[in-house]
């Protein structure tokens, strides 16, 4: 078990690599603070858990333990987004990382894999050299317009209405009493963000989108 002056400084050092992680590379891009107070909470929570075992081999088998748990709970619960699900497998890892080599008391390869992490991270959230399709469900109106023969005026009026770059969609539920479907659009992440996903969701709630007229 490490000594209080150790348990704190690691503490510290794996709060501050989280904290890193949530607040500079994870939010800024969406801005969800859904799952802030939990990656926050289970890397804190963990790292203690971690640091209060007695040996490496009995917190690598607990930390393996933790992972089978949580990965019932994701059975058992709402749906996570992948991403997310990858921010939380991240924050868990870490604090196990961090406290067996707090106990073995090995800087160089503890300051190196984090810092090596981050990076990663910073790396993919930033998009070089990648494209990122994201898609989205709205619930549409104009019924005429999902037939086969109109499919390329369906995808004009999409981009039209939605402002964002579709590149194809899929009609799904076909509801004729109020001659609405189901269609789930997509097209590449735009860089500006600049419709949220808030904000589309409240267009497709009411069957309006961006550019409709009263």
């Amino acid at each position: 078990m490490p000594t209080l002056t150790n348990l704190l400084i690691g503490f510290v050092f794996n709060l501050a690599v989280a904290l890193t992680i949530v607040r500079f590379i994870y939010y800024p891009v969406k801005q969800n603070k859904n799952y802030v107070f939990t990656f926050i909470a289970f890397n804190t929570t963990i790292y203690f858990i971690m640091s209060a075992l007695t040996s490496i081999e009995m917190s690598v088998g607990v930390g393996f333990g933790l992972f089978g748990l949580f990965s019932l709970l994701r059975y058992r619960t709402d749906p996570m987004p992948p991403r997310e699900m990858t921010y939380l497998f991240v924050v868990i890892a870490l604090p196990i990382l961090n406290s067996v080599l707090m106990s073995a008391a090995d800087w160089a390869y503890l300051v190196a894999a984090n810092t090596a992490v981050v990076g990663v991270l910073y790396f993919l959230e930033q998009g070089w050299g990648f494209r990122y399709e994201a898609s989205r469900r709205l619930t549409y109106e104009r019924i005429e317009l999902i037939k086969p023969e109109n499919y390329p005026l369906l995808l004009a009026d999409l981009r039209e209405r939605t402002g964002l770059p579709v590149k194809r969609c899929e009609v799904g539920d076909i509801n004729f009493l109020r001659d609405t479907a189901e269609i789930k659009i997509y097209y590449d992440q735009p860089d500006d963000q600049t419709h949220s996903v808030g904000t589309l969701e409240a267009y497709a709630a009411n069957g309006r989108y961006p550019g409709d007229d009263d």
